[in-house]
């Protein structure tokens, strides 16, 4: 037995000790490695995400200033600031513009003595004595500003505004905040401006809650917070945020990612199995602390990814477009090659979202992205900018046929069906396009007239391609001067006139109507023509307070007239407002006007879009027993197929039609079979151009209801009506249009 035990013994202190004693120091040793390998891998983490920390936010302070440009480098902020102060538009283009659109807290426009003249909290206009409180931090950054500006043109800081501006972290009213300090200058150069007179444009942006909660969403950054001092809370790292002068302003905290330690915590259960199979759970651990790497560079990589691309089509976004784009200028610069710069922006998209839902939507914007991308070259870069608009860079262009031959076959390519949840969709695309060096080599300059060329190529009829042209700049300001003034004419001043052009029977020739029409007597350009101001009311949202005051104005002057109805022309943008038709019965219960009087006159364009909500305004508006009027009928393609869908009162036989009436037998019996048409739909017919007796005749004799035309009557004023009407009771025609 003792011999058992001795021999037990020296087999246990031989052979069971050293290798227990081999197993626990292996133990430690793979547990030192593993604490080693989490602590660097953490460490690795941090330090990435103290980088990209660093990044935002230097990125957020320059995009407050980037923000900023789109608003101070332009010659209405000039003229409406310095030149003469306008507080309404400044509220809306340099204030509220800035709230809603860039999420900017506070908004100031200082003069050229450094004092507040306007001021906007929220998104709403304040006193400007609010800069007075809590704003001393600001004084600094405006003082730098101004002796950078002191004795330069103004013209230099439109060129270059990126370099003429000042931005800081500061303490503003008690909070951290960015505030950027721009000067609001020319953009053309045209509008003169002394050195160190400009006013200055003040944006501020809090680092509050919302903006924390920005960075969290877009970076992935977990639990951010801003403290005074630099005191963190359990699994917090923090990163001082300093001035431009290197003051510590406060302390940015955030729960960084630690990888290691979420394996180490998974992988604590296997470390007793570790001390049997040692040499198998290092194999294991291996594999798993490499998995753990990939998942830490996968993980880096999607961050990296989602920051640069569109998540839906995977197309770079903005922000790496405009950095590719700057990429391509400099090598442009360097070799003197050419490039083009083309803004797309797909038409009746929102067609396709009303009618097929967003899922359609989106599935259209995947769709297209992947057609654009097989359309260009591997050196070309194509982009989704956000909604339905793209970008693309075409490098090395020859001449400009390279660059038509292009848009034509992305025009021709997007014009295809595309198959979107079991429909069909049809969608156009319209094109801007601007060349490097041919149009500039600022990108600033080139992105502003690749904008104007798509905005022109959308006012020609959309589906097209427009190349940009001097004329092109000089038109898009001529139609903001015209939608200035029009404004204005809209507040007061008698330029806009309502007159009335009388309809006649072709039977009794009596006055049975008139038809109202404005008229703009502009103080220095005479009278323009609707043709022209028209369009641009509707484009700047004017139309529905124009159209609202000539049905006022004709409703309470044609109330009072022995005649049978008054006829308004409608915009398409007005009838296409969901609330148009209970506008209509406002108007014609303030004004007493009788409901079946009233003559609205619209056109198959008003039909042919939004046709769901176009039928619900035409029936309230028959409901209540107002007339509808098809105007200009005849020359459109679906005038039949309308007629039957879409139940109106009357239709008006277009000018073109009548003009050779008496000498062209296919006039006569085009117009004959449109009359017939109207009998047997049950509406009245009116024919308008009535110039010559024989025209008259023909229209009489193939038994249209009533005649309209200068053979009969001009329009005429209000007045006129009044005297003629007062006077006789029943007009002979022809008379008015002696009278005028």
């Amino acid at each position: 037995m003792l011999g058992i035990r001795v021999q037990e013994w020296r087999f246990s202190s031989r052979v069971m000790s050293p290798i227990i004693a081999a197993g626990i120091a292996a133990a430690f040793l793979v547990a030192a490695v593993l604490v080693l390998a989490t602590r660097q891998s953490d460490r690795i983490a941090w330090e990435r995400q103290s980088q990209l920390v660093s990044h935002v936010l230097s990125e957020q302070v320059a995009k407050v200033a980037h923000d900023q440009q789109s608003v101070t480098v332009w010659d209405d902020a000039v003229k409406n600031t310095q030149v003469l102060f306008d507080p309404k538009w400044v509220g809306s283009n340099l204030g509220s513009w800035m709230h809603d659109y860039f999420g900017h807290d506070e908004i100031f426009v200082l003069n050229g003595r450094d004092k507040p003249i306007y001021a906007n909290v929220a998104g709403a206009d304040v006193p400007v004595t609010t800069y007075a409180t809590g704003h001393d931090r600001i004084t600094p950054l405006v003082a730098t500003l101004r002796l950078k500006l002191a004795g330069l043109p103004a013209a230099d800081a439109a060129a270059d505004p990126g370099k003429f501006h000042t931005a800081d972290l500061a303490v503003v009213e008690g909070r951290p905040a960015i505030a950027s300090v721009m000067p609001i200058v020319s953009d053309s150069g045209n509008v003169a401006q002394l050195p160190g007179s400009e006013f200055l444009h003040v944006s501020i942006r809090f680092l509050d809650a919302d903006f924390l909660g920005g960075l969290s969403e877009d970076y992935l950054l977990d639990g951010p917070r801003f403290a005074w001092d630099a005191k963190a809370r359990a699994n917090e790292a923090a990163f001082p945020l300093r001035t431009n002068a290197g003051s510590v302003l406060g302390y940015f905290f955030w729960r960084p990612d630690r990888p290691g330690w979420r394996i180490l915590w998974r992988t604590s259960p296997a470390l007793g199995v570790a001390l049997l199979v040692a040499g198998a759970i290092v194999a294991w651990l291996t594999r798993r602390l490499r998995r753990a790497s990939r998942e830490l560079e996968a993980s880096e990589a999607q961050a990296q990814h989602l920051a640069f691309h569109d998540p839906l089509t995977g197309l770079p976004n903005r922000a790496l477009f405009n950095d590719r784009f700057d990429r391509a200028l400099a090598h442009s610069r360097t070799t003197g090659s050419k490039l083009a710069l083309l803004y797309l922006d797909v038409d009746r998209f929102k067609n396709v979202n009303d009618t097929l839902g967003h899922p359609a939507g989106d599935d259209l914007i995947r769709k297209l992205s992947r057609r654009l991308t097989s359309l260009v070259r591997s050196a070309d870069d194509v982009s989704r900018l956000g909604g339905d608009e793209f970008g693309v860079i075409q490098t090395g262009v020859k001449d400009v046929g390279d660059v038509e031959s292009l848009c034509e076959r992305i025009i021709a390519a997007v014009a295809q069906p595309f198959q979107l949840l079991g429909n069909s969709a049809f969608v156009g695309v319209s094109i801007g396009v601007a060349i490097a060096p041919a149009d500039g080599v600022d990108h600033a300059e080139l992105v502003r007239k690749a904008d104007i060329a798509l905005y022109r190529a959308k006012l020609e009829g959309r589906n097209r391609f427009r190349i940009f042209e001097q004329e092109m700049d000089f038109t898009l300001q001529h139609r903001r001067e015209i939608e200035r003034e029009l404004r204005q004419a809209l507040e007061g001043g008698g330029q806009l006139e309502v007159v009335y052009q009388p309809l006649y029977s072709a039977r009794t020739e009596d006055m049975v109507g008139v038809e109202a029409l404005l008229r703009w007597h502009h103080p220095t350009h005479g009278t323009i023509s609707p043709s022209v101001f028209i369009p641009i009311a509707e484009e700047a949202g004017l139309i529905h307070a124009i159209g609202d005051w000539v049905l006022q104005q004709a409703c309470r002057t044609a109330v009072l007239w022995p005649l049978d109805h008054v006829a308004v022309n409608v915009s398409a943008v007005q009838f296409r407002s969901q609330h148009f038709a209970a506008r209509v019965l406002d108007i014609l219960r303030e004004t007493g006007m009788a409901p079946n009087r009233l003559e609205l006159e619209v056109t198959e364009s008003v039909l042919l879009d939004s046709a769901e909500l176009s039928a619900r305004t035409l029936e309230a508006l028959r409901a209540a027993g107002v007339r509808i009027a098809l105007d200009d009928f005849g020359i459109g393609y679906s005038s039949l197929a309308y007629l039957r869908k879409y139940p109106v009162d009357k239709i008006k036989i277009d000018r073109s039609f009548v003009q050779n009436l008496g000498t062209d037998m296919a006039s006569d019996a085009i117009v004959e079979a449109m009359v017939s048409l109207a009998r047997a739909l049950g509406v009245d017919v009116t024919a308008e151009g009535v110039e010559t007796q024989q025209q008259r005749e023909v229209l009489t004799s193939i038994g249209c209801d009533e005649l309209q035309g200068f053979l009969l009557s001009a329009s005429v004023s209000a007045a006129t009506i009044d005297r003629l009407l007062g006077v006789q009771g029943r007009a002979i025609p022809g008379l008015i249009a002696s009278a005028a």
